[in-house]
Formats: structure tokens, sequence, C-alpha cells
């Protein structure tokens, strides 16, 4: 494959090559919420119900949408390497987590920043988007849901409406059991998965 866009096409290559080699029984053990039937694994991101063939890897959703590169690649990454425990009941902001100080100014760009100049002028789209995909509205924030974002893992976003005196403003909740098992960068992607696909929504 010819590498155009080099920050999503090269991880993506990378994972797709050790994918080759993954044993289905050991990804399984590691996520018991996903399931292989000898020819594919079957998982769940956002709601979205995903068939991941293997040993040669092709990705198919159960309503037709191709999920772009960095869903691929986080998807990849979670059947290599991911591992799960059970939710506790509390919630985090990603700087509460490990490494969330050192990487909180990027996290806080490519995250909180986006949804707030995303969402935060348009919260009536903003709040249609989530229903549509599944999220329990809360009552706190100007708008506010809760997703089940992959397996155990849930994740909120809260959102304030700008004026013409403030800018608008976000916040990404996750439940505490991301930082045992999630990297700090994958949690970034977390964040930006969500805020893509509720974008997509709009």
């Amino acid at each position: 494959m010819q590498i155009e866009n080099h920050k999503e096409e090269v991880p993506f290559s990378f994972y797709e090559e050790k994918f080759k080699a993954l044993d289905p029984a050991d990804a399984v053990a590691r996520l018991p919420f996903v399931t292989f039937d000898g020819a594919a694994f079957t998982m769940e991101l956002l709601g979205r119900s995903y068939r991941i063939t293997w040993p040669e890897y092709s990705i198919t959703a159960a309503d037709g949408f191709q999920p772009p590169l960095p869903v691929q690649t986080f998807l990849l990454r979670r059947l290599l390497e991911g591992t799960t425990r059970a939710w506790l009941g509390t919630w985090k902001t990603f700087r509460e987590m490990p490494w969330g100080e050192m990487y909180n100014t990027p996290y806080t760009g490519r995250v909180l920043t986006r949804a707030a100049f995303t969402f935060g002028f348009k919260l009536s789209k903003f709040a249609a988007a989530c229903e549509k995909l599944g999220g329990r509205k809360l009552t706190h924030g100007d708008e506010g849901y809760e997703f089940d974002f992959f397996g155990p893992f849930k994740m909120q976003i809260l959102m304030w409406a700008g004026d013409d005196e403030f800018p608008p403003s976000a916040q990404v909740l996750y439940t505490e059991n991301f930082a045992d098992c999630f990297a700090a960068e994958d949690r970034v992607v977390a964040g930006d998965i969500l805020i893509t696909q509720i974008k997509m929504a709009m």
C-alpha cells in the first residue's frame, strides 16, 4: 500500500501486520466481551457492532458504516494489547489518570477545545446527534450525554454553550477503569473518536 497519510496509515499498517500473529483465544480471554467464531471477531464500539476477520484483516460494520482508519487502528490495538476491568462506579477526567498531567496540554487541544468549538454553538444539533448514537442524557452541563464506549468502559461528554462574551467549553469524563486498561494515548484517541462520531452524526 502506498502511504499517503502517515499519521493514520503508518500505525494502521503496523498493527495490521501484527494482527496476523494474534492468538484469538488470548484476545478473547483478555476481552471477554469480544467473541470469535473461528473466522472473525465481533466487537462493539459506541454501540456499533464490527466484524473483524482473522488472520487476513478486513472489517465490516453491521449497519454498513465504513470506519475511518483511527477507529480501525484503535480496535486492532484493543485486540492485540487490550485488557479489561469492571467499572467500580466512579468517573475521572483525563488529567486525573496516569500520565494525564503530562499529556493534558495536547489532550486539551485535541479533545476538549475541539469539542467546545465544534459543538458549543450548536447544542441542539449536538444533542440530536448524541441521541442518534444512543447517548443517555445527563442533567449536568448545558448539554451532556453518557455513552457505552467499549465493553465496560463508558464516557461522558459535557458541553457549556458559548455566547458573545464567553467561549464555549467542554469536559469529557471516563470511567475509572480506563486508568488501568488504556494508555494515555489511547485515552486521547477515545476522546477523539467520540467527538468524530458525534460530528458525523450531525
